[in-house]
């Protein structure tokens, strides 16, 4: 199994002063997390985009190409890029641009997200929003692999002939889509042959299960081979310490804040208690043992072979969230990594032919330059 550390970078106060963070603190803040993931062993870490109060996670490829500056092992993903808002072509150059900052490290991972601000931002409607992520993608996906592009999209000027540069760094891009509660974005990604990233972080386990199971159902049906299918999952929070007690006695200025935050949107919360956050959601609070035990529940369901974790404290104190970040790398990584398989990626227009999967390193880099730690 492999880790991803992602951030949402929400524009928040500090959890032990209810001081503002200034925004180039906070983004000094997603920097240093980032290092602590690469220095912890993680295999990849995530920025979300979102362009609406209360998130930062405006540009996602600007925060990206400076923790590539700063990092040398960690994959980068996006978490998600919202295609459904972008123009395909100006969000091909800026990951084209990354891919080769980062020595082709970049792992994209797209979705029609979420928000009324931020599609009124860019006069997008919930009616053709679906249709633009789809589009974006297949027009985005054709520019990463044809020299010169000629297209009739809907939502954006014609190409004839079309050379954008940069040329991208890696051949194949791996391009996970990014699932919530709706069936478009499973369905897009079976029929690409692509892998799946669910939330699994607002609702108990049931409808993202039965999501997943629809998104194997559709690969099969598009004739890919059932085994190649990959599917990653989300968590809504996580905390471990040596008891459960402690974990969750340390998490519950996290789970306040949480709370705040569905007063704030006005919105009731699906687990209103501690207590029912621990047991019903997919947060990871407790003992190692306890971690273990839930993912592998979660895994029963899924069948998932990445799990992501909050990159940032979250309401715990900077010292909390480091120790329980070194706790799960010391006792919950090595079993689930032993006990869950690696993803395996193929090519689908290349059956049997695998991509660089766990273990491999930037085509710019030979193994022997880069410290010896799983990559995903």
């Amino acid at each position: 199994m492999k880790f991803l550390a992602i951030t949402l970078i929400t524009d928040s106060a500090d959890p032990l002063t209810g001081a503002p963070t200034p925004t180039r603190e906070r983004f000094r803040q997603v920097v240093s997390a980032a290092l602590l993931a690469e220095e912890l062993g993680f295999d990849g870490f995530g920025v979300g985009e979102r362009h609406e109060r209360p998130f930062l996670s405006s540009s996602p490829p600007v925060v990206l190409s400076h923790i590539a500056a700063l990092t040398r092992r960690i994959r980068l993903y996006t978490a998600v890029t919202t295609l459904s808002l972008l123009d395909p072509v100006r969000a091909y150059e800026d990951y084209a641009t990354l891919d080769h900052l980062s020595d082709g490290r970049l792992d994209l991972m797209i979705g029609k997200g979420n928000g009324t601000a931020q599609r009124e931002l860019f006069d997008v409607s919930p009616e053709d929003q679906w249709d633009r992520n789809s589009e974006g993608y297949e027009l985005f996906r054709r520019i990463w692999q044809e020299d010169e592009v000629t297209a009739r999209p809907r939502f954006r000027p014609a190409l004839t002939g079309a050379e954008v540069l940069p040329r991208p760094y890696q051949r194949k891009l791996r391009v996970w889509h990014g699932s919530a509660t709706s069936r478009e974005s499973v369905d897009l990604a079976a029929r690409h042959g692509d892998p799946l990233f669910s939330a699994n972080v607002t609702h108990p386990i049931g409808p993202y299960a039965e999501l997943i199971r629809h998104y194997r159902e559709r690969w099969a049906h598009h004739g890919h081979d059932p085994a190649h299918a990959v599917v990653g999952a989300g968590t809504a929070g996580f905390h471990t310490a040596p008891t459960s007690q402690g974990a969750v006695a340390a998490y519950r200025p996290a789970f306040a804040r949480y709370l705040a935050a569905h007063r704030a949107q006005g919105v009731e919360p699906v687990f209103p208690t501690l207590d029912d956050f621990v047991e019903r959601s997919s947060a990871l609070i407790g003992s190692p043992q306890q971690v273990v035990e839930k993912v592998h529940r979660y895994h029963e369901e899924f069948g998932h072979t990445v799990l992501h974790l909050q990159a940032e404290p979250g309401g715990l104190s900077d010292a909390e969230h480091r120790a329980s970040l070194e706790l799960f790398q010391a006792r919950v990584a090595p079993v689930l990594r032993r006990s869950i398989p690696d993803p395996v990626f193929h090519d689908p227009a290349r059956p049997g032919a695998p991509l660089p999967g766990p273990g491999s390193v930037g085509p710019a880099l030979s193994a022997s330059a880069v410290p010896a730690s799983p990559d995903l």
